[in-house]
């Protein structure tokens, strides 16, 4: 359908120029009419005769309330009639609601009567929408009424939805069998709802500002969809700005450092026991094929291996560089790394923001960013890549080639990969450790394996995603050629989040994993077992 953009533009500026951060009913039912969201037909009569006309052409029953702004409590004035069926009862009412409105307050300003279409009957639901800090704009669907409330079954999706999306919204939540109409209920209007869902959907994700947003309850019959109470809620702050290379850049790094023709060590070490020198071991040892630069301040040569002080002293071109240097001078080391054109840096150190060391974290992502050098880790144990023998990594070497992927935001779950992997002589074609992610995530992984003739399966462990709204894109996009599956750490409730809304305030984090997931093609492991079970079957 035609959204009227400009007129929900005009209501949300006012809005803001008003310092809200909510909009009025008239003006939340003026932005659902712009995207096509029924709510209830209504109007102002001044007279009698009016209110029979308009309760005709809105069509019965109706609600007919007094409009006086002198009149709050418009119930206890007499100023409320339902149930009117017919015309001669819309004159009666305007005339008995306008008589008790005198009576009650004999100085008030009478603007007229509402006469408002009266719903009833069907099923109540609610359609929402929510801002989660990973996934962006997510439209919601449950229960409406008291019930979302007390048995919190609601599903979600991204906004914008598809009408496939919402369609599959109905069938995702427990209570899906009432909609369908149980012991001689009217099933309600599929149609109808998914069209409204997917209205709200594009109305979030056309204007950010709209933080959360609730229709609730919305009544479905067989006929159609009414939402009969409308609340918008207001955040006019600017999001941060995701980093998001394209994905022509992310496969051309990441396949230089994945698969690596010359690999520098930053703080290598001929001294055993030394982080810097198992990385060299496991790279001699593991058979890799690829130059092997040591660097060092002082040492001519490590492992028969020529060193040099500096990366830039290194005449080759290297296309990774693994540190094992301490957090204090990773920043000027990946200095001359982006001086050198060195496309990624695997980042093996600890002490960043995993200790509280945020602002480290910062700087080194700053100098990365500045000359394009892509960063894993930090706070890694590095990486595998069979196909190419490589083993950038302080654990012991691993060899049996396979076409599986996995990777692990945890070093201790990357661990147990390892050894799993080992004790049944399971067949990898990469391990990969994450660990904070300042820069390198899930979706570059995705986009690399994607194209990766080597492998065929990708399975990845995380306990977050700092960008699901990208790895969701890209999921949706590798799952059609790969399975994806995913073992995601169990979440609380973002019931903390001060919800101004009841969507808000059902927005659990891990419901919302699941549900994205679902959308974007990814099988979800609920265990390490079930994950390494699916990686090996």
């Amino acid at each position: 359908m035609a959204y009227d953009k400009t007129a929900v533009r005009k209501i949300l500026d006012q809005a803001k120029a008003a310092g809200r951060s909510s909009l009025t009913a008239p003006e939340a039912k003026g932005i659902c009419e712009a995207y096509g969201i029924a709510i209830p037909k209504e109007g102002v009569a001044a007279n009698a005769a009016e209110a029979a006309k308009l309760a005709s052409s809105i069509g019965f029953p109706v609600v007919m309330k007094i409009v006086s702004p002198q009149i709050l409590h418009k119930t206890e004035a007499g100023g409320v009639v339902v149930g009117v069926k017919s015309a001669e009862a819309a004159q009666e009412a305007f005339n008995s609601i306008v008589a008790n409105a005198r009576r009650y307050k004999s100085d008030a300003t009478i603007d007229g009567v509402q006469v408002q279409q009266m719903l009833a009957g069907g099923q109540e639901v609610i359609i929402g929408a929510v801002t989660d800090p990973a996934f962006g704009k997510l439209v919601a669907f449950g229960l409406g009424g008291v019930l979302v409330e007390v048995l919190k079954d609601i599903t979600f999706r991204l906004a914008p939805a598809t009408r496939e999306d919402s369609l599959s919204m109905l069938d995702s939540i427990a209570a899906a069998e009432i909609l369908r109409g149980v012991r001689g209920s009217e099933a309600v209007n599929r149609e109808a709802l998914a069209t409204m869902i997917v209205n709200v959907s594009q109305l979030v994700a056309d204007f950010p500002e709209i933080s959360e947003l609730d229709l609730n309850p919305v009544f479905a019959t067989g006929k159609g969809a009414t939402a009969a109470d409308v609340r918008v809620v207001l955040d006019f702050k600017p999001q941060p700005a995701r980093y998001r290379p394209s994905q022509e850049e992310i496969v051309r790094q990441m396949n230089r450092i994945m698969k690596p023709d010359a690999v520098a060590v930053i703080g290598a070490s001929a001294e055993t026991g030394k982080i810097g020198n198992s990385i060299m071991k496991n790279l001699i040892n593991g058979g890799y094929q690829g130059a092997i630069y040591p660097i060092h301040p002082s040492a001519t040569e490590i492992m028969g291996k020529k060193a040099y002080k500096s990366v830039k002293d290194v005449p080759g071109v290297i296309d990774v560089a693994v540190f094992a240097i301490p957090a204090k001078f990773v920043a000027q080391a990946l200095t001359e790394c982006g001086e050198k054109k060195i496309p990624g840096a695997v980042l093996i150190p600890s002490g960043f923001a995993e200790t509280g060391n945020v602002a480290g974290q910062e700087e080194i992502v700053a100098v990365a960013r500045k000359y394009g050098v892509r960063l894993m880790g930090p706070n890694i144990y590095g990486f595998y890549y069979t196909p190419k023998h490589l083993c950038a990594t302080f654990c012991t070497a691993y060899d049996v080639k396979g076409t599986t992927a996995l990777s692990s935001q945890s070093g201790g779950i990357g661990m147990a990969i390892v050894g799993y992997s080992r004790s049944t002589k399971m067949g990898v074609s990469a391990i990969v450790g994450l660990g904070n992610k300042a820069d390198i995530d899930e979706d570059d992984l995705l986009t690399f394996f994607e194209q990766d003739d080597n492998t065929q399966i990708i399975c990845q462990h995380l306990e977050d995603l700092k960008d699901g709204r990208a790895f969701a894109e890209v999921a949706k996009r590798v799952s059609k050629k790969k399975p994806v599956v995913v073992l995601k750490a169990g979440r609380t409730s973002m019931g903390a989040r001060a919800a101004s809304s009841h969507t808000g305030a059902l927005a659990g984090n891990d419901k919302i994993y699941d549900d994205v997931f679902k959308q974007s093609g990814v099988i979800r492991a609920r265990s390490l077992r079930d994950m390494l079970d699916f990686a090996r079957g």
